[in-house]
């Protein structure tokens, strides 16, 4: 238990030892008479190892006896490099039982030192699959972050994988979907606030880059009272690390001309002083606070994909608010911009630049837009019209739609269990159409989180960390499963050797 401890917080291997040191030292005091027992206890860093190993071979054999009962699966895909420039493929999991058992869980870790072309990628997932006994056929979706070595339309892993599939089963339609985070991330290029990010970036690197620079500024803050104590870096790794650091300097941005003039730098940040400019930075940490709050919703493990993409849809409705009120010089929604006197000729370019947000939404989603309506069947199957639905379910939908009892259920119970509550023999075509449309990742979000995990445990004081210890670690510490300790601890005398 300590050992899973350790390792799903991500400790270091070799701090048992020190956790034991402490457990000895407390027994000592509340328990002298029993300080014996804990000084037996083996924590060494060989222990640690082999018990981190032991229970990732038991949290994989408990995910290999959940896959043979999937009726359909899906994985997400992603791939970064650690810090010794090690290409590790993520690959997680989410499949679906009959009785409408949700399973998503972390599959493999795959390390690439050679090539990451298609052809490589598709070599670690098949293997993965095999190794679990997950058949092709029960595959329906793939998402991924959209690389190109990832979505390739030739050689691309997403083809091999179609093509794989097609094999087993001609009549298969795998639903491939890009993350819908990054896609809501990578929409913010059609703002064209370049000029201002620019310039906001390069006055945060000037405040913060020097040690004497960035102390002034402090102590200026603290003397004036300002709500906030410093200014945010900004790095583009983080989706919403550019609205926080736009909307922090422009709160600040009375402090920060005052500091600029006693270090003597005014002359270089003009803009400052540009009522042009300033109602383009006032925009821009308007529209980026709305932006962010939509990848806030995003975020998050175990969503459906008709409650990520019902995000997007409402966004989409409040950019066409937004351009209208824009157009009518109305800045209900834009609480930054309505400070300041904005001329005519900068809300007419505000509204075609809010259209054009709203444009390409429509066009980065429109892998989403495909499997709509069969996410709208299964989300509210009480509104949707029948005649517009999958012929094999149209009759089920009316007995659904015409009995109050399920229409009860269904507006107390969540959408797995309420499906799993129907009769098989009564709606089976209905249960398979909510299965498929369960199953679905509709982002990479488990994947980029534990990358931030993988970065934390293998970092310059851990670059010696092997793969594999690696990927038990990852394993544990994202797991929702429960090594079953007291079968591990009869596993054998080998695990209470101590070194």
């Amino acid at each position: 238990m300590l050992a899973h401890k350790l390792a799903k917080h991500s400790r270091s291997f070799s701090e048992g030892e020190f956790v034991k040191d402490c457990m000895v030292e407390t027994a000592s005091i509340l328990c002298p008479d029993n300080k014996s027992q804990f000084e037996k206890i083996s924590l060494s860093r060989r222990t640690v190892t082999r018990r981190v190993e032991v229970i990732d071979k038991d949290l994989s054999d408990k995910l290999l006896k959940r896959a043979a009962d999937f009726t359909y699966f899906s994985i997400a895909l992603d791939e970064s490099t650690d810090i010794k420039d090690t290409a590790q493929l993520l690959i997680f999991i989410r499949g679906i039982t009959d009785e409408f058992e949700i399973v998503e869980e972390f599959l493999a870790m795959e390390s690439m030192r050679g090539t990451t072309r298609g052809c490589d990628l598709y070599e670690c997932v098949s293997g993965c699959l095999e190794r679990y006994n997950l058949p092709w056929t029960k595959l329906l979706n793939v998402t991924t972050d959209g690389s190109p070595n990832l979505t390739g339309k030739n050689v691309g892993l997403l083809r091999r994988i179609q093509d794989r599939v097609k094999d087993d089963n001609p009549n298969s339609h795998l639903i491939f979907l890009h993350c819908i985070i990054h896609q809501e991330s990578l929409c913010k290029s059609v703002l064209q606030l370049d000029h201002v990010t620019k310039t906001v970036v390069k006055l945060v690197n000037l405040i913060r880059a020097r040690g004497l620079n960035h102390r002034q500024f402090i102590q200026l803050l603290e003397e004036s009272g300002a709500e906030h104590t410093d200014v945010l870096y900004h790095s583009s790794v983080r989706w919403l690390s550019l609205g926080k650091v736009l909307h922090r300097v422009w709160e600040l941005k009375g402090e920060i001309v005052t500091f600029l003039g006693n270090v003597g730098k005014a002359d270089e940040f003009t803009e400052l002083q540009d009522l042009d400019w300033m109602c383009d930075f006032a925009f821009g940490v308007d529209v980026l606070s709305h932006l962010n709050d939509l990848n806030v919703k995003l975020q998050g493990k175990n969503a459906f994909v008709h409650e990520l993409y019902s995000h997007v849809t409402t966004f989409k409705a409040k950019l066409i608010l937004f351009s209208r009120h824009m157009s009518n010089k109305c800045f209900t929604h834009f609480p930054t911009l309505a400070t300041l006197d904005v001329p005519p000729r900068h809300t007419d370019r505000y509204s075609t630049t809010l259209t054009h947000l709203h444009n390409e939404f429509n066009r980065r989603f429109s892998d989403f837009e495909k499997i709509e309506p069969e996410l709208e069947l299964v989300s509210t199957p009480f509104s949707f019209d029948s005649e517009k639905a999958p012929p094999d379910v149209q009759l089920e939908l009316i007995d659904i739609q015409c009995d109050l009892t399920l229409k009860e259920k269904f507006s107390t119970s969540t959408l797995d269990s309420f499906y799993g509550s129907l009769n098989e023999t009564q709606f089976p075509n209905l249960r398979r159409h909510a299965r498929m449309m369960l199953v679905l990742f509709g982002s990479t979000y488990v994947c980029e989180q534990t990358f931030s995990v993988m970065n934390y445990n293998k970092s310059r004081y851990r670059s010696r960390l092997t793969d594999e210890h690696l990927s038990s670690v990852l394993r544990i510490a994202t797991s929702h499963m429960t090594p079953d300790f007291d079968d591990l601890a009869k596993g054998g005398d080998r695990l209470h050797c101590s070194h």
